[in-house]
């Protein structure tokens, strides 16, 4: 894209970002209403291309990670913000049903998953709470959600979205909090990674770019910092990486980085980020069986291989008990299940120059496959020291099929979890999500122990027995680190997006799944009725379910709720 097009792009926002602060809500809810027809129209091809970039096997399992982090994702947002929106037209607050509490510390605590009979069906189980910052009471909560719309008036403003490269429905996802949330008309620059996505964008968008309220971009780094630093761009989002936000602040090169460190920016137009992490995932001693340790395995294995291995929130360092008797097993329960899940292709760019780096710096890897070429190699590295705070396995984030594990001493459960609380807030690089898998009988003894953790962790997103993915793919939930980074050192990235309740200044949110699957929860007393996730790499039916389940959402209807099931019971 030539300057020519991006200045009469952006003069197209400017002239028309007035119109759309002050665009009824009725008129966007409208707007709403067209995405999400079209999302549905283009999802089976825009499933296609994506399988096809990524170079997945048609009609294989992984295909169902597509649907989910792509089509259904984008449609699980649309459909509430307009349950979010049809509340505020209606005089009502967003958070009208929600349940809410204070801790005994007086922090805040909305219950935003499950609200509704079909997310019971569908997700059963599962929940999700959003803990918002200390400050905040329940009546602060309440006043303050949706600020945007209680205003009498708004100015106008442009933002620049730049898109990530790896997760489909994240550029679409970014777009609708900048226009719904915060009132502003948006550019979307598209990844070159991904941006064989453009066409089915701005299908989808066709209605907000008729009207003027979006435009797109397409190109590599000049086209970037050719928008970033125009004046008809207000505010900028990035999702991506912490580098990226430094030379997009700072400038790029040795100048850059002394600019980061005088915190002299090149800019001062707003910028929000979110910008990746070293994923801790706390395994917290219990009385595991062979069952247990099995399928707790391929959860920890999908969070470190979904999407072949390219997320953002991405198991890095598996924290385990040093004394515990399980421990071995688990790992070599962990080695079999990475074993056995097919081979991916290395399809976003640089992960051979990452694995060599990382190979630097550890050549004694275990490599779980010999296999070279295009194919993610998986390897573990363990017995990392955990008190080497300058082991590069807890400061840089590895974008790269390779697991890492370290060992904390502790004679209980409790002492365990309160050291490992530490070295991930303390020792490991970021904020953005942690991972804890604990048996039930487990959580019941820690108690009080185990919310106190909840409370100290610093992440803004916690999974207990859940990866944080579900965070990231409930669009009830904020997404973004823990707030409180400066503008120089900013780790994780700052502001959020995705919630799509309109909640404002969360902390953090904390998500929660079954510890066993159905139906072997039965056997233990666990009511609930949810099998393997769909998500997991080891499902056998995942191109099924989240086919289904998109169409499902895009209009919902009792009929489809038993073809659903049937596939996730022979998952």
């Amino acid at each position: 894209m030539d300057e020519r097009g991006m200045n009469e792009a952006i003069a197209v926002l400017d002239r028309r970002k007035e119109s759309w602060a002050r665009l009824s809500i009725r008129e966007k809810i409208a707007h709403l209403e067209a995405l999400r027809a079209r999302t549905d129209e283009v999802a089976e091809d825009w499933v296609g291309a994506s399988v096809n970039a990524k170079r997945i096997p048609k009609d294989s399992p992984p295909t169902g990670e597509e649907w989910l982090s792509g089509p259904w994702a984008l449609l699980r947002a649309l459909n509430q913000l307009i349950g979010t929106l049809g509340a505020i037209d209606e005089g009502d607050s967003p958070l009208r049903d929600l349940k809410r509490h204070m801790r005994a510390d007086g922090q805040v605590v909305l219950n935003v998953f499950p609200r509704t009979l079909y997310d019971r069906m569908l997700l059963n189980g599962f929940s999700a709470e959003v803990w918002m910052q200390p400050e905040l009471t329940i009546d602060d909560a309440e006043r303050n959600a949706a600020s945007f719309y209680r205003g009498a008036s708004h100015d106008g403003r442009v933002a620049l979205v730049l898109g990530a490269g790896n997760i489909a429905s994240i550029p679409p996802l970014d777009v609708l909090y900048k226009m719904f949330s915060e009132g502003m008309a948006c550019l979307l620059k598209m990844n070159p990674v991904n941006d064989y996505l453009g066409p089915f964008f701005e299908k989808i968008f066709s209605s907000l770019m008729d009207a003027g309220f979006v435009r797109f971009a397409y190109g590599g780094p000049d086209v970037g910092a050719f928008l970033v630093a125009h004046a008809g761009i207000d505010e900028v989002h990035v999702t991506g990486d912490y580098r990226t936000y430094n030379a997009i602040v700072y400038g790029p090169g040795e100048e850059g980085e002394r600019r980061r460190q005088r915190d002299e920016p090149l800019i001062t137009k707003r910028v929000t980020a979110e910008l990746g992490n070293v994923t801790p995932t706390i395994v917290i001693p219990g009385p595991w069986s062979d069952a247990d340790i099995a399928y707790q395995a391929e959860h920890v294995v999908t969070q470190k291989m979904h999407n072949a291995a390219f997320n953002c929130i991405a198991a890095q360092v598996l924290v385990m008990p040093k004394d515990w008797d399980r421990g071995g097993d688990f790992l070599d329960a962990i080695r079999t299940t990475m074993r056995r899940i097919p081979a991916r292709e290395a399809y976003y760019p640089g992960a051979a120059q990452r694995q060599s780096d990382i190979l630097a710096q550890h050549p004694d890897v275990e490599w779980i496959e010999p296999e070279t070429g295009p194919r993610v190699k998986r390897a573990l590295i363990t017995e990392l020291d955990a008190a080497n705070a300058d082991e590069y396995c807890f400061n840089k984030e590895f974008f790269a099929n390779v697991l890492s594990m370290t060992t904390l001493p502790g004679a209980t459960a409790a002492e365990f979890l309160e050291q490992a609380v530490r070295f991930c807030n303390d020792s490991v690089w970021g904020t953005l999500g942690v991972n804890l898998i604990l048996h039930p009988k487990t959580m019941r003894e820690l108690a009080s122990a185990f919310d106190k953790a909840l409370a100290d962790l610093r992440y803004g997103c916690i999974g207990i027995n859940a990866w944080v993915g579900v965070g990231f793919l409930l669009s009830e939930t904020p997404w973004g680190a823990f707030p409180g980074h400066a503008r120089n050192d900013i780790r994780s990235g700052s502001g959020v997006a995705h919630n799509f309740l309109l909640l404002d200044k969360p902390q953090k949110t904390v998500v929660r799944q079954p510890f066993y699957p159905f139906p072997r929860n039965l056997a233990h007393g666990e009511i609930h009725f949810s099998p393997k996730p769909a998500w997991f790499v080891t499902n056998k039916k995942a191109d099924v379910i989240a086919e289904r389940i998109t169409r499902f959402e895009a209009r919902p209807r009792l009929g489809k709720l038993p073809g659903i099931f049937s596939a996730a019971l022979r998952g």
